[in-house]
């Protein structure tokens, strides 16, 4: 094998109470074709770097080199706002190398590492949602009956900023009110069921702590639930939100969520997507 094509989704991190614990995979993605051809060049129309700098070309450096190697890279995937640009870029990246060397890698060992947290690299390589534990993470179905809604805004928070913003220490009671709702939000995923989904999406660590960098986005989390939808989570560190819909309801709830944002964010239906990473050869 020469060549390697590999296909990466877009990722939702946090989904209210699980911080660093729990993610989603979603309907967006990043592609990157790797050819053998005796020479380096990166390949694309995004604004993102096109040398060694470049995410998809690190993580393929760190496990094959990359010289000699044209990266091709495409994507869907808005590349500021908490929607796991990044932890898609160090997947396909590692995917691609470890392809051409044969297979075997710990694949999320090896993105966490770069990342710096396993929950937007777990739910980008198994799809569907993750909670993770250490460098290990378990998988759950998307539940029947279950959609999305995307509210990107057009102003970026760094994601450096957004954690400066969390203290190294957090009230006892706070700590239990997210390992309760994180719970039931589990247990509505597993069972499929949507009205415990709705009441597990509040979070006490996390998102109030950053509701001043993001004001808008906090407002239209709290008002979620008044729009028609389950509710609304802060998507990673922000300041996107990811919209919790029942699917009979999206399109009415897609609606009044463009009312909302008009003049300073985009609002998209994007599903939970199954599938995390595939490989084809070249």
């Amino acid at each position: 094998m020469s060549s390697v094509r590999v296909r990466v989704p877009a990722s939702s991190a946090n989904l209210g109470p699980g911080f660093d614990v729990l993610a989603a995979a979603l309907g967006m993605h990043m592609e990157l074709v790797v050819e053998e051809t005796g020479a380096f060049e990166v390949r694309t129309d995004l604004a993102i770097a096109r040398d060694r700098r470049n995410l998809c070309v690190r993580a393929f450096d760190s496990l094959r080199p990359a010289a000699g190697v044209r990266f091709t890279i495409t994507s869907d995937i808005p590349l500021s706002g908490g929607l796991g640009t990044s932890a898609a870029a160090y997947v396909a990246g590692l995917a691609a190398a470890d392809a051409l060397n044969g297979g075997g890698t710990d694949l999320l060992d090896h993105a966490a590492r770069l990342e710096g947290h396993p929950d937007n690299a777990a739910a980008a390589l198994l799809g569907g949602f993750v909670v993770c534990a250490g460098a290990r993470a378990e998988r759950l179905d998307p539940p029947p009956g279950l959609s999305a809604v995307l509210v990107v805004p057009d102003r970026a928070v760094r994601t450096a900023k957004a954690r400066a913003a969390l203290p190294p220490e957090i009230p006892m009671g706070d700590a239990v009110f997210n390992v309760a709702r994180s719970s039931l939000l589990v247990l509505g995923l597993a069972r499929g069921d949507l009205d415990l989904v709705a009441r597990g999406l509040e979070d006490r660590l996390h998102q109030p702590r950053r509701a001043s960098l993001y004001p808008r986005s906090m407002e239209l989390v709290e008002r979620a639930p008044s729009l028609g939808a389950l509710g609304a989570t802060i998507s990673g560190a922000g300041p996107s939100v990811l919209v919790w819909v029942r699917s009979s309801g999206a399109a009415e709830v897609v609606e009044r969520l463009e009312r909302e944002a008009g003049g300073w964010a985009r609002v998209a239906a994007v599903p939970f997507a199954p599938d995390g990473l595939t490989i084809q050869a070249g």
